[in-house]
């Protein structure tokens, strides 16, 4: 009896495979097949009936020797060769619930009756001449020139019990039925190979010749029939030639202790060969998930290179260029004009009060052109990794990126509105922090006297006003600019408060920037995830490893 936990590990193997993100043409669709189709109903019932899948090339004969094998005629064997079958189970009417149920072939829908050689569904056919504990699937050509007929027919195979493989001496050596062969032996599956159409020539070198090509495929052991070929007969071949095939077949259909032996070699067999076709899975998966990681990583790159342009553009007194540095000079003048802090405030008060009746340049002019220069460089950033994020797609994946969105090529469309609120909430943070800072009468009065507005857009020029990579007339006056920016603070706030403002303005500015820019860049997961999604190749192998050991254990293997 097959224990719980080894069929919940196997069920555990078939979910990891079923639900991980491989490449479409990997094996996982066969694998999972596989375990729905023979391995979780196989263990789930040890002692269930066997299933003998009949195979072999087109034109062998295995409807033929179906019928004869049974003694009535309950497949038809077809006229064109090669044609598209559909599959015919023979069961003893005992076993017909078993079979009829979804544990074997679940995928597979059934039908009664006559059947339609065109369809893939399951026909099932009952009769008392089958012996119970063992069913005939007569299985469509699995060298068929039709995709759909091979690819059923390597379905059914990989749900066997046992195979009986029908050749011919024209068809014996193809390379075709070799592969079968030696999957067959890979899997410790139990076969009867029958060697059909014997004529008197082929006779004397063939049967021998196909005995010696089994020994060497690990078939040495597997049983063999040699069928004459007979020109004419009636509805049936001689039972002659067919009866030594029935009577194996009823030995093993009733000898329950072997046909659990048998059970329990092949679903190891089987679950061997599977644990390997997993770790090839695992080795695909595992190739994807360091491709996946090395186009995140380029694009991950690509984005912290636009965060940091943006910190540094922010960082280096670019921003103050030009305007923004010439209409501050206009409100406040230069640092030079005041010989003491003490003289140097009672002028800015008084400059700021001239300011409310619209003397100088408003300041309001100044923060606007720092508005704007700012939300231009993290556009600019935003734009420009897009960009080249995209191109490295087309370079690296062309084919996901075929696939991909074609926004990605660009920012995203909410991108200017994003940096403009980024903008105006740290702003925002800006004023909250100053009043905060400002706890004292004395210096909320300062601040009150100079404007509110005032004091931020000072604290915003230093923190924008380091003059690396600045030179001549713009290093004077981006200096300037800080200086004077400095000083009206430190006048407020002290020199150590300042520092400390300036730092929080600075970092604060650089997380939204930082936050901002990483939802862009995730944009780009939607390509890459797909590669990464369900199970991943470590777990794969574990889950296999478990799987193995359960049913191994079970199997006595």
């Amino acid at each position: 009896m097959v224990t719980s936990s080894t069929i919940e590990a196997v069920q555990a193997l078939r979910d990891a495979v079923a639900s991980t993100s491989v490449p479409a043409d990997s094996d996982a669709q066969a694998i999972v097949a596989q375990l729905d189709d023979y391995i979780l109903p196989r263990l789930a019932n040890i002692d269930a009936p066997l299933l003998a899948v009949v195979g072999g090339s087109t034109g062998s004969g295995k409807s033929t020797l179906v019928n004869a094998i049974v003694g009535e005629k309950v497949t038809t064997s077809g006229v064109i060769r090669p044609t598209t079958r559909q599959p015919v189970l023979v069961t003893n009417p005992h076993d017909a619930e078993w079979f009829n149920s979804p544990h074997v072939l679940p995928g597979l829908a059934r039908e009664q009756g006559a059947g339609n050689e065109t369809a893939t569904s399951l026909r099932i056919t009952t009769t008392e001449a089958v012996s119970p504990g063992l069913a005939l699937l007569d299985a469509p050509d699995f060298d068929s020139i039709d995709d759909r007929n091979r690819a059923l027919a390597s379905q059914l195979l990989a749900a066997a019990d046992l195979w009986v493989f029908v050749t011919t001496p024209a068809r014996y050596a193809d390379q075709l039925v070799w592969n079968f062969l030696h999957d067959a032996a890979g899997r410790n599956l139990e076969v009867i190979v029958i060697l059909n159409r014997v004529d008197e020539s082929s006779a004397e070198t063939v049967p021998d010749d196909l005995r010696r090509m089994m020994a060497e495929a690990g078939l040495g052991n597997s049983t063999m029939f040699t069928v004459p070929h007979v020109m004419d007969f009636d509805l049936f071949l001689p039972d002659e030639h067919i009866a030594p095939i029935r009577t194996h077949l009823h030995t093993l259909a009733n000898d329950a202790a072997a046909r659990r032996v048998m059970a329990g070699k092949t679903v190891w067999g089987a679950m061997e060969t599977l644990v390997s076709r997993v770790d090839t899975l695992a080795d695909e998966r595992q190739r994807q998930e360091e491709f996946a990681t090395r186009l995140d990583e380029a694009i991950d790159s690509t984005y912290a290179s636009a965060t940091d342009h943006v910190i540094e553009a922010t960082s280096d007194g670019k921003l103050l260029h030009t305007e923004v540095m010439q209409r501050w000079q206009d409100f406040v003048g230069t640092s030079d004009a005041f010989r003491t802090v003490e003289r140097w405030f009672g002028l800015a008060v008084d400059k700021v009060g001239s300011f409310f009746t619209g003397k100088p340049a408003p300041i309001r002019e100044v923060e606007t052109e720092i508005e704007s220069g700012l939300h231009a460089v993290i556009v600019d950033a935003a734009d420009t990794a897009a960009t080249r994020s995209w191109s490295h797609l087309g370079s690296q994946a062309p084919e996901l990126r075929a696939q991909a969105d074609q926004a990605l090529a660009t920012s995203s469309p909410q991108i200017s509105e994003a940096a403009a609120q980024l903008v105006r909430d740290w702003q925002h943070s800006l004023v909250e922090h100053i009043q905060e800072t400002a706890g004292a009468k004395r210096m909320r009065a300062r601040v009150m006297s100079i404007g509110l507005n005032v004091v931020t857009v000072a604290l915003m020029l230093v923190v924008f006003a380091s003059t690396a990579g600045l030179t001549g007339g713009e290093l004077a006056i981006a200096g300037g600019s800080a200086v004077v920016g400095q000083k009206l603070l430190e006048t407020i706030f002290g020199e150590d408060t300042v520092r400390r403002m300036v730092k929080q303005a600075r970092d604060d500015l650089d997380l939204r920037v930082r936050a901002l820019l990483a939802d862009e860049r995730a944009r780009f997961h939607s390509v890459t995830a797909p590669l990464i999604e369900g199970t991943s190749s470590d777990a794969l192998r574990a889950v296999a490893a478990g799987a193995a050991q359960g049913v191994k254990n079970q199997a006595g293997a």
